[in-house]
């Protein structure tokens, strides 16, 4: 088939890295690798952020004259074939698809949505407007793929009987990671680590809100291991790097900043490792805890909405009550302190991401739900 992607939170091909676009990304790969053509419909961004009815209604209007220029060019232009399915990526209240519907209706083609999400409070809010078409494009999908067991949930009252819901686990392309080799003494060189001591991995955006967050209770639970030898790598960069620099800094010593890398470097950082460490607040899944767990890192994360879809607990590492920093210690210092226990979380790391979570995996299961 011919299909239209399309990600009105974050094209594909957006500057700004990040989990969404990284998604956006794995899904065309693996629509691809299903057999399909696939295109990037358009990069016409509909996500308000702020919550302001006047830039919603704005964006609707935007919405309805790109979905008729779209139209207008396949009607018009006899070289430019339509598609056989529209396939939207990511809606949500701040984010509704204003091209999927009316362009799949006009064309007479399935309509297709893969992580969707709906939440009632939202009803009567500031994101109202997009609530409701979020809501309205999810009834009208013919099918529509959750990436969280708790997105589902929500999900399933609004989805009719005679159109069909799908789990579909979030993924990465494992083959890198699996491929990468444990050089420590290349990454002890590099970054200064001590190759006598466990070496802890975390790698995440620093930016205001849950990621700030996130490395608040890893900084608090490392200093509560301060007696047990350890060294911890930061992979990341960004706006709020000084307020993450003054939380470690009781343990800075212990403390490697490697700053961003290129997405070629990690399977190597992720292999050279012990221990991923990421507490995960308010992460809607995490494409790093998957990343880690393909190069046979074992996870300690926090059991945060759809965390526990991409890390079992007791399988590819442990997962601990959200946001609190003395389970999230108590799990790392049993990890160090079991060597066992590591290896067996490693070695359930890299079936879990290599076989359920790998992009052949989720090109066939696509393959076999697409209309």
């Amino acid at each position: 088939m011919r299909i239209a992607f399309y990600a009105p939170l974050k094209a594909p091909s957006h500057a700004t890295p990040s989990g969404d676009r990284r998604m956006a990304r794995l899904l065309q790969a693996a629509l691809s690798e299903a057999g399909h053509e696939v295109f990037l419909a358009s990069e016409f961004r509909s996500y308000d952020g702020v919550g302001d009815r006047h830039q919603q209604e704005a964006l609707q209007r935007q919405g309805a004259a790109e979905a008729k220029r779209l139209l207008a060019g396949w009607r018009d232009s006899p070289s430019a074939a339509p598609p056989d399915l529209w396939f939207t990526y990511h809606v949500y209240h701040k984010a509704p698809d204003w091209l999927g519907p009316p362009i799949s209706s006009a064309l007479a083609i399935p309509y297709v949505i893969a992580e969707a999400s709906h939440a009632p409070k939202q009803t009567g809010g500031p994101w109202d407007l997009g609530h409701r078409a979020a809501a309205e494009a999810i009834a009208a999908a013919n099918v529509v793929f959750c990436m969280t067991r708790l997105d589902m949930a929500c999900v399933t009252p609004l989805v009719p009987d005679w159109h069909q819901l799908c789990f579909l686990p979030p993924f990465v392309d494992a083959a890198p990671y699996r491929a990468a080799s444990r050089d420590r003494a290349a990454l002890a060189w590099r970054f200064s680590l001590d190759p006598a001591q466990p070496w802890l991995l975390a790698v995440g955006m620093m930016r205001p809100g849950d990621k700030l967050d996130s490395y608040r209770v890893l900084a608090a639970a490392l200093r509560q291991l301060a007696p047990r030898p350890w060294q911890l790598l930061v992979v990341g960069d960004g706006p709020a790097r000084t307020e993450v620099e003054r939380a470690f800094a009781p343990v800075s010593a212990r403390v490697r900043w490697a700053g961003g890398l290129p997405p070629e470097e990690l399977p190597a950082v992720y292999a050279g490792c012990d221990l991923y460490l990421w507490p995960g607040v308010g992460e809607a899944y995490g494409m790093a805890y998957l990343e880690a767990q393909a190069a046979g890192l074992p996870v300690v994360a926090g059991a945060e909405r759809g965390v526990p879809d991409v890390v079992v607990d007791d399988v590819g590492g442990l997962l601990v009550p959200p946001g609190e920093p003395e389970p999230f210690a108590a799990a790392i210092d049993r990890l160090l302190a079991d060597d066992a226990l590591r290896q067996r979380l490693a070695e359930g790391a890299g079936r879990f991401a290599g076989e359920e979570c790998d992009l052949a995996a989720a090109a066939a299961l696509l393959q076999a739900n697409l209309p």
